[in-house]
């Protein structure tokens, strides 16, 4: 076990807190380069899918495991980002211009919803996201002459100059750039003043306000920046897809993003991306198991969704820093490894639970 003793705030605020760390990252970065190469067309398409959902993860993490700000309301950014891409392209719009402004008009829309966040939190503000769901739910099936209602609309393919990304493995490298890009942004967003006034928010409202940060600034902050990062997101969703509806971008889309974070570990960027994989991954480990399960529960209907809230009450019961948590116990274990003892990780867990990402 290492303990790095911090003696200046350049060291304070480095981007990697070990030396090795950096290599560790960029031999993670290579071997999910060289995936395509041993895996099937299928697979490769989930793992693109396991890179969108982290990018928009990425963003709810900021704003409910970094600010403490619950949102049931991000499938509503996730489209706005879908749309405006799909409507830009259509009118022959560059992807590298439709893609930041989709984020940009999702972050857009995100600060004046950011507003009420002022006056409520818990479950007000739950309550108060969801509505905003089912408003730009029913804007996008009543707008038909801009969305075209339920019937939905086409998303040309992605095409960056003479480059096109039509193939699954392509459309995987694109969006593996875009998720290190966010990842990349949003650490460094956690590790400069902003990131730390929304982390003290998250700790204590009273707390934070004592020390002089502003609650409208960086509550409306976390909201615009957490929605800019969905709505580029639902971007690459829409291109992906090549067709998109409203019933794509139901509150359903909102609660299977937060189990993802949820179940990933509250308050970790590595928390966001476990959890979009094991959530991505989830139906295939059901159809892999159907055949040992009773006949009565494999042939239920909605056995996917009876998990989701499952896996999120027994995760909150017993392991409330997900599966992240359980992977730095792992880890503690083998380092501290003939001298660990039990309640070890807990005296380690409190004193930094502000550095878990």
């Amino acid at each position: 076990m290492r303990f790095l003793m911090k003696r200046n705030y350049n060291q304070d605020i480095q981007l990697f807190k070990y030396r090795s760390t950096f290599f560790w990252y960029l031999a993670l970065i290579i071997g999910c380069c060289l995936l395509p190469l041993v895996l099937d067309d299928y697979i490769t398409s989930q793992l693109s899918f396991i890179c969108m959902y982290s990018i928009a993860t990425v963003g709810l993490m900021l704003l409910t495991g970094y600010t403490g700000q619950i949102s049931m309301g991000h499938a509503a950014f996730f489209g706005i980002g879908a749309y405006t891409s799909a409507i830009l392209t259509s009118k022959g719009v560059p992807f590298l211009l439709a893609l930041p402004t989709a984020g940009l008009l999702a972050g857009f829309i995100g600060i004046f919803i950011g507003l009420p966040a002022l006056r409520l939190s818990g479950l007000y503000l739950a309550i108060a996201t969801m509505g905003f769901g089912f408003i730009v739910d029913e804007v996008l099936v009543r707008w038909e002459s801009l969305t075209n209602g339920n019937m939905g609309m086409m998303v040309d393919p992605v095409s960056i100059g003479p480059l096109t990304f039509e193939t699954e493995v392509q459309f995987y490298y694109l969006t593996l750039v875009v998720l290190v890009l966010t990842i990349l942004a949003a650490k460094n967003i956690l590790r400069s003043p902003t990131g730390r006034a929304m982390i003290a928010i998250r700790d204590s409202e009273v707390a934070a306000q004592a020390m002089g940060i502003s609650m409208a600034k960086y509550k409306t902050m976390a909201f615009a920046i957490s929605a800019f990062f969905t709505g580029v997101a639902g971007s690459l969703y829409g291109h992906k897809l090549t067709f998109i509806n409203p019933e794509s971008f139901t509150i359903l889309v909102s609660i299977e993003f937060l189990a993802m974070i949820i179940i990933g570990g509250l308050g970790s960027l590595h928390g966001a991306v476990y959890g979009a994989a094991f959530i991505i991954f989830l139906p295939q480990l059901i159809i892999m198991t159907k055949d040992y399960m009773p006949k009565y529960l494999a042939d239920q209907t909605g056995l996917e969704s009876a998990l989701y809230g499952l896996m999120i009450m027994l995760f909150i019961l017993f392991e409330p820093m997900g599966i992240y948590g359980i992977w730095r116990k792992k880890k503690f274990y083998f380092e501290m490894f003939p001298l660990y003892k039990k309640d070890t990780f807990k005296k380690e867990k409190k004193y930094f639970k502000a550095e878990r990402h």
